[in-house]
Parts: structure tokens; C-alpha cells; sequence
């Protein structure tokens, strides 16, 4: 049996960039946290074939799917369905974590 944790010990920040820290993954799905600092963002952008779920679990950001965006905090969710725009920008003054879960895995 595999564990991780997702919890504060298994943040990881990158000061150019969003970091992905991978927890599970199969050819059947994923499961990252995205850590972002204030002022990053993951670019809109689609994936043929695959649903994302975006899980806020620290801080607050701007969720963008199809033509709509939010602001979500720690306790709330998104989908995004396969070929929905999707994306994420901190533009708070904290840090924000999110887990996200994606199936399948874009093929690479």
C-alpha cells in the first residue's frame, strides 16, 4: 500500500513558477498538489478526453472554467470537463494549495 501525505510537510514552492508535487498517479488518473505563490498562475488551457478536479485545501485564488471565474477557498471544488477551458491564478497575498486530480492523464 502506497501513502502520501498532502498536508503542509508535502508543499513544495518554486519562486518562477507553480510547483506540482505528484502523489499518485496510474494510467488511469492523477493526483497532484499545485502550490502556488501569490501572483502565479497555471495559463488557461483544455484537455481533449480528460476531467480535472481542482480541491482547494489552503489559501484563496481565481478558477477559471469555460467562460466563467471564481474565486474558491479552502473547502470548495471545481470541475472542469474534458475540453472545458480551465486554469488557476493567485491573486491573493497568500500562498495557495490545491489538490488536483485529473483522468485519464493527458497522453504525452
Amino acid at each position: 500500500m502506497k501513502v502520501q501525505r498532502w498536508d503542509a510537510s508535502a508543499w513544495a514552492w518554486k519562486s518562477e513558477k507553480l510547483s506540482k508535487v505528484p502523489l499518485f498517479a496510474s494510467e488511469r488518473f492523477f493526483l497532484d498538489l499545485y502550490c502556488l505563490e501569490p501572483g502565479q498562475s497555471q495559463k488557461p488551457h483544455a484537455h481533449a478526453g480528460c476531467d480535472k478536479v481542482y480541491l482547494v485545501t489552503e489559501g484563496r485564488g481565481r478558477f477559471r472554467v469555460g467562460e466563467v471565474e471564481r474565486e474558491l477557498g479552502p473547502g470548495e471544488a471545481v470541475m472542469a470537463a474534458s475540453g472545458e477551458v480551465h486554469g488557476i491564478e493567485n491573486d491573493s497575498g497568500e500562498r495557495l494549495v490545491v489538490l488536483t486530480l485529473m483522468a485519464p492523464p493527458p497522453s504525452r
